[in-house]
Parts: structure tokens; sequence; C-alpha cells
């Protein structure tokens, strides 16, 4: 990926949305360190007696509102444009101007439609995240 000025602001949220994962803990399914039959993927504990649903000192914490990341920051692309996916020549053209975003490519694009919207694209200024030209070029060598 061709290398992208970040805005001093775009840094700055970037940043924040850094720290305030780091702080994040992991949230784990209540008693999931218990039972192997529990996966530890996040499920609000509903139990009446719920020592989790509680928030008892000592048990782990749960999934509050408190642990986002700032509103503009949220799913920005780490380069600090905004993500807009591909999978058609119409998706090209509803795009618009380039300021401000980056292409996305959907995995389901084949090699020759990702190969001519990668160009129409890079003509029209876009910055592409996931497409390299050399990659391509070295599997038609090979």
């Amino acid at each position: 990926m061709e290398e992208v000025k970040m805005t001093a602001e775009a840094k700055k949220l970037l940043s924040a949305r850094r720290r305030r994962k780091e702080a994040k803990p992991e949230f784990a399914r209540q008693e999931s360190w218990r039972y192997t039959r529990l996966s530890e993927n996040w499920r609000r504990p509903r139990g009446k007696d719920s020592k989790m649903r509680l928030s008892v000192k000592g048990w782990p914490k749960t999934v509050n509102i408190g642990y986002g990341t700032p509103r503009r920051a949220r799913g920005l692309h780490p380069s600090g444009l905004k993500p807009v996916l591909i999978s058609s020549r119409r998706d090209l053209e509803k795009a618009g101007s380039p300021e401000g975003k980056i292409l996305v490519f959907s995995s389901r694009l084949g090699r020759r439609l990702r190969e001519a919207l990668a160009q129409e694209a890079s003509s029209r200024g876009f910055v592409i995240a996931n497409y390299e030209r050399k990659v391509i070029e070295k599997a038609e060598e090979g």
C-alpha cells in the first residue's frame, strides 16, 4: 500500500483509539474459565444471582458503554482514512471523490476485475488498501 499523509486530527483520533483499546480488559464469558464446554466468547451475564451481572468486586468486568472508542475514530482504517468496500464497478462510481477515503476490494472480486478497478481507481487518485500490482505480476510469471 502506498504511503498516506495523515492529518493531525486523524493521528490524534487513532492514538486515542489505540490507548482506549489497550486500557480495555479482555471480556470473558461468565464461568468460561471453569467449564471447558463454554467458549470465552462474550455473552452477557443474565442470572438472577450472577456476581458478574452485579459487578461484584473480584469478578471479571462486563461490557459497558464507557469502554468505547471516540465516535469520530470508529470505523477508520489504520491510515486514518474512511474505508469504502468495493465489490463492483458501480461501487467505485458511487465512491465519489478520493478525499479522505481508502478503497478496500472485496475478497469476492476476481483477478481481472480487480486489476481493471485498481487501474481506474488509481487514475482517479484513490488509495487502495488491499491491492499490490507486484503480487499479481509474480503470479502470472510462475
